[in-house]
């Protein structure tokens, strides 16, 4: 009877630690990551460079030169999917080991729109966990806060980035093992 318990009280955990998460990415040595895309300063005629792939322990990993040639400045990993409803979510957690250096992480309701929502982390040379509240998201466009607008609502999510632009020429390299929403 005790294990019968000791099962129920685990499965009852487990399932409520599911109900109060939402898997956005989880990264494994077998990810299709095709769906992940650079955009770099290039597409302004600057000469930063950014790259993506999965390495051998299976994180998806961000990293590239940014410069400041031609008024460049900075490099950006997009992730676009199916919109998803994401009433009740208030935090992003985001599994992560980076390199001491700024970076944003950044969301948009409808892919489409020239602006993002944008939150500011710092990531140790250590795997972490960076939580981040949805509500605390400003909106941004160009690197200028847009103030005719309120802070991310978050209703419903369909891309998310992570950009590093910090007004100098650097190295960068992030390493991303889990992004979710939590409750």
């Amino acid at each position: 009877m005790r294990i019968l318990l000791f099962i129920l009280f685990i499965f009852f955990n487990m399932t409520h630690e599911i109900a109060n998460s939402l898997l956005i990415f989880d990264f494994e040595k077998k990810t299709d990551i095709s769906d992940w895309k650079i955009v770099d300063d290039v597409v302004m005629g600057g000469r930063s460079n950014g790259n993506f792939y999965i390495n051998e322990k299976g994180n998806g990993v961000f990293e590239g030169t940014v410069s400041l040639e031609n008024n460049g400045g900075f490099s950006s990993l997009r992730y676009n999917f199916d919109r998803k409803q994401i009433d009740g979510y208030k935090k992003v957690k985001i599994h992560l080991k980076g390199d001491g250096k700024r970076y944003q992480f950044r969301v948009k309701p409808n892919r489409y729109d020239k602006y993002s929502y944008v939150s500011y982390f710092r990531a140790t040379g250590e795997w972490e966990v960076i939580t981040l509240d949805l509500a605390d998201m400003i909106p941004t466009f160009r690197g200028r806060r847009l103030t005719e607008l309120s802070n991310y609502d978050a209703k419903n999510l369909e891309e998310i980035a992570f950009l590093i632009g910090n007004k100098e020429e650097q190295n960068f390299k992030l390493e991303i093992d889990k992004i979710e929403l939590v409750k």
